[in-house]
């Protein structure tokens, strides 16, 4: 019986060895090298297909209008004003009387000066009656060589006396012409200087109302010299193609909205204002409704060429270090590729690219915190607010590439 006991006890004890033994080489499995985590995915990236055009070239400026012509209108004579004959504001032409002077004391002084011609004018028949008796009496020997050369001398003196005489009416006349006050223009008159009853042109001219011409209208803006440096040197290159004829000049009104008359450019300065930086340019625009006033600030559009072979480039697409303005494009292995550009301007939301940039070239717009030079990405194409692919091939080159 005690053997049989034994027998057991030691069949237990084995059996037990046996579980530890299995358990103790499972848990060991279990405690092996981990599996190996999925490959990271390449980051998405948005990309436009660069292709290479003709960009117009503009510049964004700021203006301000100002009258083609301006006319003071001033009393030109001392008088009374009596009345003013036009609307405050309005259209006058050219010539249009605008105010009245009391004329009676320039009309005394025409008559006047009338009177004196007459004057003038008889003595200087009466001279002449005695210089001729005396030139046929001469060679008789009745009258003498002396009173000759007076008579003569009378005659003379008389006749001078008749043309200053003249002069004289004719200075009354124009007096008397400017007690009615005239517009020297065409053009919107402003408003009256003075009033009816004051004394005007008492010592000096006294000033009435400004006539301004409105249609067409100047708008005077600078741009800095180096731009138009930079614009000379692309030109001289052939890189830019100034534009043939005038420049084209548009217009911004206040509130945003685009004026509906282009112009062109009409002057350029010779110089650069040392205190700018700039050149003072002017523009001349067609103004049919009266709907730009002088004095109004406006932005300019200056159209002044074209980028013969430009690329261009959403604002979020270029991006600048110390070194300068770079783009990053992915290659046809789906790596990103660090290029070095050429930014010339900004045309409304894009950049101009003139150069580091080939046809095909994708450019990264979107994600790129995510792109780094060398780096392998995802790319597809980027797509405006709107919802349309701007460059709906953008991922066409790679994939033809694979």
């Amino acid at each position: 019986m005690a053997g049989a006991g034994y027998l057991r006890s030691l069949a237990r004890t084995r059996l037990r060895r046996a579980l530890s033994a299995a358990t103790l080489g499972a848990l060991l499995g279990g405690c092996g090298s981990p599996a190996p985590p999925p490959a990271a995915q390449p980051a998405q990236v948005g990309v436009v297909v660069a292709h290479s055009q003709s960009v117009p070239l503009t510049r964004e400026l700021v203006g301000r209008l100002s009258a083609t012509r301006t006319a003071d209108v001033r009393a030109r004579v001392a008088g009374v004003l009596l009345k003013r004959l036009y609307k405050e504001g309005s259209d006058v032409r050219a010539g249009q009387a605008l105010f009245q002077i009391d004329p009676a004391p320039l009309r005394a002084a025409l008559d006047g000066a009338e009177a004196a011609l007459a004057q003038a004018q008889a003595n200087a028949t009466n001279a002449h009656i005695a210089a001729e008796r005396a030139r046929e009496l001469i060679a008789s020997g009745l009258v003498s060589r002396s009173d000759l050369d007076n008579a003569q001398a009378a005659e003379r003196s008389t006749a001078a006396s008749v043309r200053q005489a003249r002069a004289g009416v004719a200075s009354a006349r124009i007096n008397l012409s400017y007690a009615t006050v005239t517009a020297p223009i065409a053009g919107r008159a402003g408003q009256q200087g003075v009033t009816e009853g004051a004394l005007v042109g008492e010592g000096t001219p006294t000033l009435l109302t400004t006539v301004e011409q409105i249609d067409p209208i100047y708008v005077n803006f600078e741009q800095p010299a180096v731009d138009i440096e930079r614009l000379r040197r692309a030109q001289s290159a052939g890189s830019v193609s100034v534009a043939r004829g005038a420049v084209s000049v548009q217009l911004t009104l206040a509130d945003g909205t685009p004026y509906a008359h282009a112009g062109t450019l009409d002057f350029l300065d010779v110089s650069v204002d040392p205190a700018t930086g700039a050149v003072a340019l002017r523009g001349i625009l067609p103004n049919p409704e009266h709907r730009l006033l002088p004095g109004m600030f406006v932005g300019v559009r200056l159209s002044s060429g074209a980028v013969n072979h430009g690329f261009l480039v959403p604002q979020a697409g270029l991006q600048r270090d110390a070194t300068g303005p770079y783009v990053l494009v992915v290659g046809p292995d789906d790596k990103v590729i660090q290029k070095r550009v050429v930014a010339e301007a900004l045309a409304g939301p894009e950049w101009i690219i003139t150069d580091g940039l080939a046809d095909g070239d994708r450019m990264i717009v979107s994600g790129t915190q995510n792109a780094r030079p060398g780096a392998t990405v995802a790319a597809t194409p980027y797509a405006t607010q709107g919802g349309t692919a701007q460059a709906a091939s953008a991922a066409a080159p790679a994939a033809a590439g694979r």
